[in-house]
């Protein structure tokens, strides 16, 4: 068996020209576009690409992007001030502070101050909670995004499936359990303290994989036929007169796809629907807070 290669890349285009389109039709009716603001502080090379990276995306999908670039050493205070500034604003319909933050300021805190309705990445205690008891909210972006290519292949309803999570972030593993959940699979939440995790996720038709740890779900982990969804990004060391080590996921890719029935590359699978799901967010956001009927995104 070789598995089906999922493409987040296609379906990432898929959505974002959805998102697109109706961006426009939404700016026929409130006379103005979707916003988007995204907040950097410090100079962390990867946070200045994803941000650069997010707002050509926001400009592509005819939206408004504003970019708040503040120094490293900024203060609580000023960031929150921020914040509140992004709250009043009218043309901002969507709030994301860049993660992680440097040491001296609160991530917790500068999330609280976010509005819930401009909460995009759906980070803030009122949407976790919509997410727990089953209410409408923001759904961070990433597990809302893996759900989306889990209905490509198998619809909104998985019952009789049995799914597990390998992680418990506040990010991605809680919310991706409770999106499991509302479509009725029986889930499991492992962890590094899971005893007999390999036999855990033996049993699983559908794995997600978010622990951060290279290439650690092996092939023979898995159930044959099972489908994998791999939200890990990890840099191997580099090979002998290479410049950078090749990236990869929390799933051994080349022994998992000799027994899965299906799974997410990386890169190429995950990641691109992060950035898609953030836009459609945004987008849901911008109907909202203009009193607007939103669409089926």
């Amino acid at each position: 068996m070789t598995a089906e290669v999922i493409d987040g890349k296609a379906a990432a285009a898929r959505l974002r020209e959805r998102v697109g389109a109706l961006a426009l039709d939404f700016a026929r009716q409130a006379e103005r576009k979707p916003g988007l603001a995204v907040v950097l502080i410090g100079e962390d090379a990867a946070s200045q690409v994803y941000v650069g990276a997010k707002g050509k995306a926001t400009v592509a999908a005819n939206m408004n992007s504003f970019e708040h670039h503040l120094p490293a050493d900024t203060p609580q205070d000023a960031l929150l001030t921020l914040v509140e500034q992004l709250n009043a604003d009218k043309a901002v319909d969507g709030i994301l502070v860049q993660l992680p933050l440097p040491p001296q300021l609160d991530a917790q805190a500068v999330i609280a101050a976010i509005s819930p309705d401009k909460d995009v990445d759906g980070f803030h205690v009122s949407n976790a909670g919509r997410l727990a008891v089953g209410q409408d909210g923001f759904v961070p972006c990433t597990p809302l995004g893996c759900m989306m290519l889990l209905e490509e292949r198998h619809g909104s309803d998985l019952s009789g499936m049995e799914a597990v999570v390998i992680g418990r972030s506040n990010i991605v593993g809680k919310p991706m359990a409770q999106l499991l959940l509302q479509a009725n699979a029986t889930v499991t939440i492992a962890h590094s303290r899971t005893r007999n995790l390999a036999e855990v996720v033996r049993r699983a038709d559908v794995v997600v994989a978010a622990v951060g740890l290279a290439e650690m779900v092996r092939g023979d982990w898995l159930k044959p036929g099972a489908t994998i969804i791999d939200v890990g990004i990890n840099r191997l060391p580099p090979e002998p007169g290479a410049g950078k080590g090749r990236l990869v996921g929390d799933v051994a890719f080349a022994e998992a796809r000799e027994v899965a029935g299906a799974i997410t590359p990386v890169p190429g699978g995950v990641g691109p629907m992060t950035i898609a799901v953030l836009l459609r967010n945004t987008l849901v956001a911008a109907y909202q807070n203009s009193g607007l009927a939103k669409p089926d995104i």
